[in-house]
């Protein structure tokens, strides 16, 4: 008993280097399938859509179950409610199953077609890459400067 509860540690860096692992099997794969050539920097792409779906995958079982998209959701200020999050894993998945498995969420993303959950994700990126935003109230105007 008193092993397991130092080996946890270990165990856990084991659970995440083999997730890490298929992740990156997967990540090759999309690099060498030729329907995803065209896909400009798409090494990269692979790399942050890893990273994202990494961060959201609370269980480690290598899938995105629904409190795991509705936890993604709200720490992204999108909450939604129980109906809304089962048509976005529907659109996902194609209906397929409760869960939003890796290469689901690669095809989402590389997709032609646009789902609700790929159109939040893309538009927290550009949200990020906008920049310094500014701090504090602000400015104050005089009266004659409104519009």
């Amino acid at each position: 008993m008193i092993f397991f509860f130092f080996s946890g540690g270990r165990a856990f860096g084991l659970l995440k280097a083999q997730q890490e692992e298929a992740l990156d099997s997967i990540n090759q794969e999309f690099l060498v399938d030729p329907k995803y050539s065209d896909v400009e920097d798409l090494d990269s792409k692979l790399e942050a859509f890893k990273k994202k779906y990494v961060e959201f995958d609370r269980n480690d079982h290598g899938d995105i179950d629904m409190m795991g998209l509705k936890r993604m959701l709200e720490k992204l200020g999108v909450a939604k409610t129980h109906l809304e999050l089962k048509k976005m894993m529907s659109e996902v998945t194609g209906g397929a199953t409760e869960t939003i498995s890796y290469k689901d969420f690669i095809r989402m993303m590389l997709g032609k077609r646009n789902s609700i959950l790929k159109l939040i994700l893309m538009y927290e990126g550009m949200a990020k890459d906008d920049g310094e935003k500014p701090s504090g109230p602000p400015p104050k105007k005089k009266i004659n400067e409104l519009p």
